[in-house]
């Protein structure tokens, strides 16, 4: 499921981190479907260590970050289509997934991030690797 292959995964070990504090762990190992668009930690080290540590210190904060990076249903990424596409978070806020002739972006209400790996299958869905958390 998502989140072992998040944990057995070292370019996820923030993530996995951040996951945990937020209480997310049994979200993402539960029966989904769900589609993540998951920060490696090149995406977290884009943040600067006194913001990411105060982010990881509030569990409430980290979560909505958090869901805002995932979705209620399996979305691969040749199933995305040309394009500017509107899909809900599990957080509520809509995201734009934008597809270029196969570069895929995510623009949310805090940011944007390229997608530099898709489909990552699961057993309740599939992870989209982001080179920046938004």
């Amino acid at each position: 499921n998502i989140a072992e292959i998040v944990a057995g995964d070292p370019q996820f070990s923030t993530l996995l981190e951040a996951v945990k504090i937020a209480g997310l762990a049994d979200t993402l190992a539960g029966a989904g479907p769900f589609t993540v668009f998951a920060p490696n930690n090149d995406a977290f080290a884009k943040i600067p260590t006194d913001d990411l540590n105060a982010l990881l210190s509030k569990p409430e904060a980290l979560e909505a970050v958090l869901l805002r990076h995932a979705v209620n249903k399996t979305i691969l990424g040749k199933d995305i289509p040309q394009g500017s596409n509107r899909i809900k978070t599990i957080e509520g806020e809509e995201i734009e997934v934008f597809n270029d002739c196969g570069e895929i972006t995510i623009t949310s209400c805090e940011g944007k991030a390229k997608v530099i790996k898709t489909d990552i299958m699961a057993s309740n869905g599939v992870i989209h690797i982001v080179d920046t958390v938004f």
